[in-house]
């Protein structure tokens, strides 16, 4: 069975509704290049389609939407002589879906229910519609295997608060639906079981009348979210510890904001869980990280892409991020040896040629270029 499934859902009028189905429940519906081949294209077809009013993106299971990519392919890609070819192919292909759907002309609606991680993160980031329920949970944990927050978390992260997105990347912090809406990652709550309530809303709708897709979409939405029950949403850990999360980033370099988290003590698993992934993670990683988040604080979506795509290649051609995908997933032994035992040892000349381009000309404009025509 495909890898992604496709339905078409009538609605009022003659017109459908294109619903995209993940499907590799047992993977947790990590998005793999064969994914991600599938997906684009889809798009491509229903962008200029006048019987598409809106399209669907979920995923088949109720434990994840999207648990990240399939980096065990990546680790046999880089493990021993360098992939490069497969490497660039693999994120060309995710970055500039990503940015297709971040531009995209009709509604996205996603449902984002239970994990979201990773590649999952950049897909709903980029939907115009991204609905979170009582399950949804939210990170990007790459510091954990020395890479970093990726698929335009160089703009989302950027987008809050300064302080608030660099704890999320140092800490690979866990967020609730109540974290999502509050951080702007969400815009409509509902419990796990209105999908199908949703879906129906959706079909039963009033899309004539020269409407608006995204109105008609959004008016679905908010009424279905003010039937949802408030209760079924636990409250907000970032909102909590909102104060305490600026003042541990209010400083200047990676080093001194490692310190302050971990220095900090508040009596609270969701903190206490973010220091110890900290503690744990590539020091290396922490500061490319920190150095990733203030070179791109001002950049524009395509400008963060195209930065991510010279780091994602320069983090697959150096050694640290083979380490840290044998360590938690091949051998999971969770003992990485990383290359540096604290953040102060870590070379700041090496960090910054993370940043170098290994080309002269980013093989990812091309294919950004293609979506901005499209």
């Amino acid at each position: 069975m495909s890898s992604v499934l496709f339905n078409e859902l009538p609605v009022q009028g003659g017109k459908k509704i294109v619903e995209i189905k993940l499907n590799a429940e047992r993977a947790l519906n990590a998005l793999s290049k064969e994914m991600i081949e599938l997906i684009h294209p889809k798009l491509d077809e229903v962008r200029h389609d006048d019987s598409v009013v809106a399209v669907i993106l979920d995923s088949a299971g109720e434990k994840a939407f999207c648990a990240g990519g399939d980096v065990v392919k990546l680790y046999h890609a880089i493990k021993d002589d360098l992939d490069q070819r497969f490497v660039e192919d693999w994120f060309i292909a995710e970055y500039s879906m990503d940015y297709c759907i971040h531009n995209y002309p009709k509604p996205i609606i996603c449902w984002g229910s239970g994990i979201v991680m990773g590649g999952g993160m950049g897909m709903m980031n980029g939907c115009s519609h991204r609905v979170v329920t009582e399950t949804t949970r939210m990170a990007m944990p790459e510091v954990t295997i020395a890479l970093y927050p990726d698929v335009a978390a160089s703009w989302f992260f950027n987008r809050m608060h300064q302080g608030v997105g660099i704890f999320l990347g140092l800490t690979a912090s866990h967020m609730n639906a109540a974290d999502a809406l509050f951080l702007g990652l969400a815009d409509r709550y509902l419990q796990s079981d209105k999908r199908d309530e949703m879906i129906n809303a959706l079909q039963s709708a009033d899309w004539g009348r020269g409407r608006e897709a995204h109105d008609v979409v959004s008016d679905v939405l908010k009424a279905l979210e003010q039937g949802s029950a408030p209760g079924s949403m636990s409250p907000s850990n970032v909102k909590q510890h909102y104060d305490a999360i600026l003042e541990v980033t209010d400083f200047s370099n990676a080093t001194d904001i490692e310190t302050a988290i971990l220095e900090k003590q508040i009596d609270d698993q969701w903190w206490q869980r973010a220091q110890n992934t900290l503690s744990h993670g590539s020091s290396l990683a922490a500061h490319v990280i920190y150095e990733q988040l203030i070179r791109c604080r001002h950049m524009s979506l395509r400008e963060a892409f195209l930065a991510e795509m010279i780091l994602t290649t320069r983090c697959c051609q150096e050694p640290e991020l083979k380490e840290g995908i044998r360590a938690l997933l091949i051998d999971k032994d969770k003992q990485p040896n990383w290359m540096f035992s604290s953040l102060e040892d870590v070379d700041q000349g090496y960090v910054n040629s993370f940043f170098d381009a290994p080309w002269q000309i980013n093989p990812l404009q091309e294919r950004l270029d293609k979506v901005d025509k499209a």
